[in-house]
C-alpha cells in the first residue's frame, strides 16, 4: 500500500502543531504540503470599497501575506524535522477556511487532509462554527482531525478508569 499525500492545515497553532505530528507519526516520510489559508484584506473591508481608511490596506495585506507565508514555511520546516518531504503552500481566497482547504486537496491531488480540532463544544461551535467539522462534511476526499491535547487527555483518562 502507497503513502497518501497529505494536505495538513495548518495555523500555527498547537492543535496544528498536534495534527502534524500525528501525520508524522501515521505516515512517515510521506509527501505532505502544509497549508495555510487566509483572507485577503479586501474580502474583509469589501463593504467599505471607497472609504478613505482602505487607503493604507494594500501595505497591511502585503504584511499580512508575508506573515502567512512564514507560518506556513514554519509548518513545513516543523514537518521535515518529524520526516515528512513536506512544502508550505499559502491560499489568498474569499472563500472560508474550510472551502480553502477543501479546494486545495482537490487541486492537488491529495490522497489525504489531515487538520487539527479545537474541541470546541456547545454555543462556542455553533457561533464561532468548526473548521474541521465544516471539512469532514464537505470534503470529498479522506479526512483525518485529530483532537486537541485538551480534547484528547481529558478523553483517555476517561478511558482508562
Amino acid at each position: 500500500m502507497s503513502t497518501p499525500r497529505l494536505l495538513i492545515a495548518y495555523d500555527g497553532s498547537p492543535n496544528a502543531r498536534t495534527a502534524v505530528h500525528a501525520a508524522a507519526a501515521l505516515f512517515p516520510g510521506a509527501e505532505a504540503v502544509v497549508f495555510f489559508a487566509r483572507q485577503p484584506m479586501e474580502a474583509f473591508a469589501a463593504h467599505l470599497q471607497g472609504h478613505p481608511v482602505l487607503e493604507g490596506l494594500d501595505g497591511l495585506d502585503a504584511a499580512l501575506l508575508d506573515a502567512s507565508e512564514k507560518i506556513a514555511a514554519a509548518g513545513a520546516e516543523f514537518a521535515v524535522t518529524l520526516g515528512l518531504r513536506a512544502q508550505p503552500l499559502v491560499s489568498s481566497s474569499v472563500v472560508s477556511a474550510s472551502e480553502a482547504i477543501i479546494a486545495a486537496a482537490e487541486d492537488r491531488d491529495s490522497g489525504l487532509i489531515v487538520l487539527g480540532s479545537r474541541g470546541r463544544r456547545g454555543l462556542t461551535a455553533t457561533v464561532l462554527g468548526s473548521t474541521s467539522a465544516d471539512v469532514l462534511h464537505h470534503a470529498t476526499r479522506p479526512t483525518l482531525v485529530i483532537p486537541s491535547d485538551a480534547v484528547a487527555l481529558p478523553r483517555s483518562a476517561v478511558t482508562q478508569d
